[in-house]
Formats: structure tokens, C-alpha cells, sequence
């Protein structure tokens, strides 16, 4: 049977029996003894809290992120980073699961620190370092950033080598983008010795990928024709006709 007793303002407080009471504290420590679940699971958790705004997902993803998972530190990071108020937190979260290995948190401190947000200054200098610790873990993305700061000097002295370099991982992981980027320093001599035929081939795979500066770009050069290839008009049709087509996408994806 409950005990209950009064408090100054009149109201009470219950006293569970002891039993009772055990088994709340025993139910506790087993919620606290219960292993971290998979990465996978964590992420469908996260996206439960950020689409359905489902606060239980949210306090079991904290909870995570209190006994040091990365993958829960970095969603959890990512569900903060869209509340201004909570982006100092998410810089933090990005931190600690950044620190145990986390690529993608890597990638993500990187680009706050890149881009600042509201209360968090803009250090591009500090972001190299979270760029780099990515893109040495095939983080195309981490990797195409990183080569144009070192391109264009940005938080960094500038550096061509360094800048192709990166391109070039990012380009061997895929990145459109950077083979586009790359096509050009090769084609230019930009921090590579000049080749117009290795330039000319990433050109082709960028526009493989259907980025569209590079399937412009290739059009132009097939509709004239040049040392690399014949004139081909029918061709330029209609890689321009795709180039046009691929424009209402978000290229910057790649």
C-alpha cells in the first residue's frame, strides 16, 4: 500500500513501496546496460526524430550520443544543426565523433567551419585539417572541397599540386565535379604537367556523370572539332540538348 505525506503547500508526495521502487531502478539499469545499436539503426532514428519530429527518437539519440557513439554524436549533430540555437552544440557533437573516426562529422565540422553560421565565425583555416581527416577516409565530397581551397588559397597558401592532388582522390572516388575540375588543370598545366589527352578524358567522364559544365564544355569541343577529335556536330547537338536537360538538377551534388 502507498504512503503519502504532505508537503507546506499542501500537496503530496507518494512513496512507492520498496518493491515497486526496485523494479523501476532495476528497469533503469537495464535500459542502461542494453548495447548501442548498429549505425543503421541509429540513422533511422535520427531521420524519425528530424522528419516526424519524434521526441522519444530524439532523447534515444542523445542518450547514444551521452555514452560516445559517433554515428548517434554526429545526427544527433546534424538534428541540432538545424535549430540556430543548438549549432554551437552540433559543433561540438561534430567534434567528439569527428575525434573517434567519424567521416562523415569530419566532413560536417569542416563545413561549419568553412561556412560559419549565426554565432559561429567562419575559419576556413581550421577547416583543412577535418577536410583532410575526411578525404583520407574516401570522402569524395571532403576531398573535392579540400582541392579547391588549395586552389583557390582559401584558409590556406595556395598550392596547384596540392589542389590536383585532391581533385584527383576525389576524381578516383567518383566526384564529377573534380574530374571536371581536373580535366582543366590538366588541359592548363595547373599543378600537373600539361596533358590534353589524360584532360580530355576526364572531361568524357565527368560528362558520363551528367555534370553539366562538363557536357557543355565537351560540346563546344566536338562541334569544332580539334587535335583530340573530329568535327561532330550531330554529337554536339546533342550533348548540348543534355547539358539543358541536366541544368534543373542540384550538379553541385556531385
Amino acid at each position: 500500500m502507498n504512503h503519502h505525506t504532505r508537503t507546506p503547500n499542501g500537496g503530496s508526495f507518494v512513496y512507492l513501496p520498496l518493491s515497486a521502487l526496485a523494479l523501476m531502478l532495476s528497469l533503469s539499469a537495464c535500459q542502461l546496460s542494453k548495447p548501442v545499436p548498429a549505425p543503421a539503426q541509429i540513422e533511422s532514428m535520427s531521420m524519425r526524430a528530424a522528419q516526424q519530429g519524434d521526441v522519444v527518437a530524439e532523447s534515444r539519440l542523445r542518450d547514444w550520443a551521452q555514452r560516445q557513439a559517433p554515428v548517434a554524436q554526429r545526427e544527433l549533430g546534424l538534428l541540432y544543426l538545424t535549430r540556430p540555437a543548438q549549432r554551437a552544440e552540433a559543433q561540438r557533437l561534430f567534434m567528439q565523433a569527428a575525434r573517434a573516426g567519424d567521416t562523415e562529422a569530419a566532413f560536417q565540422l569542416a563545413e561549419l567551419l568553412r561556412h560559419g553560421a549565426p554565432g559561429i565565425a567562419a575559419a576556413p583555416d581550421q577547416a583543412i585539417p577535418w577536410y583532410r581527416q575526411a578525404a583520407q577516409q574516401k570522402h569524395a565530397r571532403a576531398a573535392l572541397v579540400l582541392g579547391m581551397q588549395f586552389n583557390n588559397g582559401e584558409g590556406v597558401s595556395p598550392d596547384h599540386a596540392q589542389g590536383a592532388r585532391w581533385l584527383a582522390v576525389s576524381s578516383d572516388l567518383g566526384n564529377a565535379h573534380a574530374m571536371f575540375l581536373l580535366s582543366n588543370a590538366y588541359r592548363e598545366g595547373r599543378g600537373v604537367e600539361r596533358d590534353e589527352a589524360h584532360a580530355r578524358q576526364l572531361l568524357e567522364e565527368a560528362a558520363e556523370h551528367e555534370y553539366p559544365p562538363a557536357i557543355q564544355e565537351l560540346a563546344m569541343a566536338v562541334q569544332t572539332g580539334d587535335a583530340l577529335s573530329g568535327k561532330d556536330e550531330l554529337r554536339a547537338v546533342h550533348l548540348l540538348k543534355e547539358a539543358t536537360e541536366h541544368r534543373h538538377n542540384n550538379w553541385n551534388r556531385f
